[in-house]
């Protein structure tokens, strides 16, 4: 077996089952999960007529480029979406099933295993497979702390110049999961010049981009940066898409990863091998969901909703804020944050994450000790019910 297995730590739900188990919650509160960033808004119709229209194609092997017109639509959102001078769906545009999928396999493919010390840079907290897929490539996870004092946003400028010179690939997360935090274009423009000085990746995952409360203050992405500087082909620079949060479709496996053309020829031929092409009834409902920003706009109204209602109720209590954008709250806890999620689910049947489980302790610091992570992905009166919750353990602590 592959000695890298032995790396990887348990996720973080494995850990959030070990701190539950043995416990029976009051059976008279129906449980709510607050665990899980899986959206629960209905799955757009439309696109699930298309999907049962198109089911005959399963009779065809579909290409791991994906079709024409998916990889159009795609480039076509894009290019609204992020005010894209230009960008080639031939070249700049690679569907995948979904950005787990993908992030994984497209840092297999772009770790150079004969480098001495090859490092995957990381937030921290961080999407588990940004580390998985490092360790299994041959590299190793370098994080970079999310603090408070910096809008949860790593501090670039403290990292030293030999980190740089052995990274291969920078993992942003922007809006940030679990933070929720969105990196501001000037530093995506510092990144970039840091890239172009050592030869690493921009890989930058912008899953939750459109889940924002603002519709005049959109998340910045990675190309729309290098629009804005000419960058127009995007060396280097990569973004990872998925309709799983935008349009409540987790279960389709469907997103896209975009960006230098050079880069995504030798991830391509790469897939090739993998064997991981998307089925093209799922690409056919893919476009129609690309497509269509309407169900888009009342997904984002309704988190709006949940959030106004929700922090409402807790910040009398708590110390919580509203995030950038993404259907997170990070807040800090009273108490340990171990300590308070198992409380809140044996005394209230309410589950969250301890943001401990999604960080790594650096230097004596783990950015995710005292603070849990709250996906707000029910419906607004489970959410709401669930806030109440929450805040009747606090007043009792």
């Amino acid at each position: 077996m592959n000695p890298d297995l032995d790396k990887l730590q348990p996720y973080p739900f494995e850990k959030l089952a070990k701190l539950k188990s043995g416990i029976t919650p009051p059976q008279e509160k129906k449980h709510i999960a607050l665990s899980i960033g899986e959206p629960k808004h209905p799955a757009p119709q439309f696109v699930l007529d298309t999907l049962v229209k198109a089911l005959p194609e399963m009779e065809r092997y579909p290409s791991t480029k994906g079709l024409p017109e998916l990889r159009e639509a795609i480039a076509q959102w894009l290019k609204q979406r992020f005010s894209l001078n230009q960008i080639s769906a031939e070249d700049n545009v690679l569907p995948v099933n979904g950005t787990r999928e993908a992030i994984f396999a497209f840092t297999q493919a772009t770790i150079d295993r004969s480098q001495k010390h090859p490092l995957v840079v990381s937030p921290n907290p961080f999407y588990q497979i940004y580390e998985g897929a490092a360790y299994l490539a041959g590299a190793a996870p370098h994080f970079l702390p999310c603090l408070k004092e910096n809008n949860f946003i790593p501090d670039f400028d403290l990292v030293e110049d030999s980190i740089w010179q052995d990274c291969q690939v920078l993992f942003l997360c922007s809006p940030g999961n679990p933070t929720g935090s969105v990196i501001k274009p000037d530093t995506l423009k510092k990144l970039i010049e840091l890239s172009d000085k050592h030869n690493f990746i921009i890989a930058s995952d912008e899953c939750y981009s459109e889940i924002y409360t603002d519709e005049n203050d959109k998340p910045t992405g990675l190309l729309e940066v290098c629009a804005e500087i000419g960058r127009d082909d995007y060396k280097n620079c990569i973004v990872f898409h998925s309709l799983s949060k935008r349009s409540n479709l987790p279960g389709l496996r469907s997103g896209f990863v975009a960006g230098d053309q050079d880069v995504l020829s030798k991830f391509l031929l790469y897939r090739t091998y993998h064997g991981c092409s998307m089925g093209i009834h799922t690409q056919l409902a893919s476009i129609s969901a690309w497509q269509d920003e309407a169900h888009v706009q009342e997904n984002r109204r309704q988190y709006k909703q949940k959030f106004d209602q929700v922090l409402e109720v807790l910040k009398p209590v708590m110390d919580v804020e509203q995030t950038d954008a993404s259907f997170y709250l990070w807040p800090k806890t009273p108490i340990n944050e171990e300590e308070f999620a198992q409380r809140l689910f044996a005394e209230e049947n309410v589950t969250v994450l301890p943001g401990s489980y999604l960080s790594r302790t650096i230097d004596g610091i783990n950015p995710g000790e005292g603070r849990i992570r709250m996906a707000l992905v029910a419906e607004v009166d489970e959410c709401l019910e669930a806030a109440h919750r929450i805040r009747s353990l606090i007043e009792r602590l």
